[in-house]
């Protein structure tokens, strides 16, 4: 069963991402599939948990998008766009059907983690 995207993050966004559905959460944050309407592009949207955001602040979460936007390796995939909509602070990355966000995601959480 496909997990229901909140009415509130797809109105925050829905100016620059329609987004599609739920790839997958960790603790901090939530991906996301959505198409870039700006640059009709499929992107991978990771989004920071609004609570914890609230309860903990988004310093880890900034630093992780600074590490993304500076990160250049051919098994990395680059940040596009990153932002506040809303209560949320989220960033994009590439999105292909072989799930190759994912590895991008990976790259950024173990630079923050080293």
């Amino acid at each position: 069963m496909a997990k229901r995207i909140p009415a509130k993050l797809k109105k925050a966004l829905a100016e620059r991402y329609a987004v599609a559905k739920e790839a997958g959460s960790g603790g901090m944050a939530t991906v996301y599939l959505a198409d870039d309407l700006k640059h009709e592009r499929q992107v991978a949207l990771k989004v920071l948990k609004p609570e914890l955001a609230a309860a903990v602040g988004p310093d880890r979460f900034l630093l992780e998008i600074r590490i993304a936007a500076r990160l250049s390796h051919p098994n990395i995939l680059a940040l596009h766009d990153s932002g506040n909509a809303g209560q949320f602070l989220y960033y994009a990355q590439h999105q292909d059907e072989a799930g190759g966000w994912m590895a991008g995601i990976h790259g950024c959480l173990q630079s923050v983690r080293n």
